[in-house]
């Protein structure tokens, strides 16, 4: 990350926390800096070491190095998990809507996936819940992110041993549509009208109206073309996954934390500083899309005309029968089918030969 991001984030935990402020023992010695831990903390996160190789480098023990670890994600979260980790808002989710109309895929707003994580220092009596095929326990972690590489939602703690659709019926991910509280997201695919946003997914995934998947073994050039976009737009979120790895080496590694919720406070904070560094960097990103006029009409329009087209409802749904009914709309296979078909021919008129 640039400089400027690392202060930013030293300056907040700081003051969040007064483990990091300088004072004196009962000796009258002069402890640790902030910039010493919270450097320890971020070459432990960085390269993958263990505690006990910052002592060369900052004079730090391990014993110092895993406390500053655990109150910097604690103060990362605190300070920036609002921000960084929050639902989209207006111009984002105007700005996700105008770049997949772009790539050829109107009212998708990211790819979602799973990816797992091995735990080295897995209790033996939990061993056989979190080992999955690997063969080693793993806790998975379900992401959605966009093509700028933000990652919007974030579930962990799912064990190994589950599979992605395991993990999605636990998931928070669509809350908002079953409780009636998700935005409104109007398009128009092949002269038909939806009003559901969607993801791309891989095959795995259920035939749910908010999951367009590709096409197995495709045999027509439709849906060769249409199985060639969506494959390589999904893979937004595998990009995704790929750079928080690289970026942030302790997550690559077998983790060798014992505590499950520290694993998961980590990973938080890890990915609350890669989505800090995409809002930094990502205007310099080679397949970037500016959508900054397209943001101010779509925001001076939804508020002259009064169209609640991009705003989340604060009502909670009023009944039961709502909640079912939103489920089963969600979950219609009729719907996932006539859209995807819709797609095919939007992309083709888009993108085919004919063209």
């Amino acid at each position: 990350m640039h400089k400027s991001v690392f202060l930013r984030i030293v300056e907040a935990v700081t003051a969040n926390d007064e483990y990091f402020q300088e004072r004196r023992d009962a000796a009258g010695r002069q402890s640790l800096s902030s910039l010493q831990k919270c450097t320890g903390t971020m070459r432990v996160l960085a390269y993958g070491t263990s505690s006990d190789v910052v002592d060369e480098y900052l004079r730090m023990s391990s014993t110092a190095t895993r406390d500053s670890l655990m109150h910097f994600v604690d103060g990362v979260i605190s300070c920036f998990g609002a921000t960084y980790l929050r639902r989209p808002t207006e111009q984002d989710m105007a700005k996700l809507l105008y770049v997949a109309d772009q790539r050829g895929f109107p009212g998708m707003i990211g790819s979602i996936d799973c990816m797992h994580w091995q735990w080295k220092n897995c209790p033996n009596a939990w061993a056989g819940q979190y080992t999955g095929r690997s063969g080693k326990p793993t806790i998975i972690l379900e992401a959605v992110a966009s093509y700028d590489l933000w990652i919007r939602h974030v579930f962990f703690g799912t064990p190994g041993s589950c599979n992605d659709i395991n993990v999605l019926h636990w998931s928070p991910v669509f809350d908002d549509v079953l409780e009636g509280r998700a935005p409104y997201v109007n398009c128009v695919v092949n002269g038909h009208q939806y009003n559901r946003a969607y993801y791309l997914t891989d095959g795995i995934y259920p035939a749910w109206t908010t999951f367009v998947k590709s096409i197995t073994s495709p045999q027509t050039q439709k849906h060769k073309l249409f199985a060639q976009h969506q494959e390589s737009i999904r893979k937004d979120v595998e990009r995704a996954f790929g750079v928080l790895q690289a970026r942030f080496a302790f997550l690559r590694r077998p983790c060798l934390v014992w505590d499950k919720i520290l694993m998961g406070k980590i990973l938080m904070a890890c990915i609350i500083m890669h989505n800090m560094i995409v809002e930094d960097e990502r205007d310099t990103y080679q397949n970037y899309y500016d959508a900054t006029e397209f943001i101010q009409d779509t925001h001076t329009r939804v508020h002259e005309e009064n169209v609640e087209a991009f705003c989340y409802s604060t009502q909670r749904i009023g009944s039961l029968s709502s909640y079912m009914t939103n489920r089963a709309q969600l979950r219609n296979r009729e719907a996932h089918i006539a859209l995807r078909e819709d797609l095919i021919e939007h992309i083709w008129i888009k993108f085919g030969t004919n063209n």
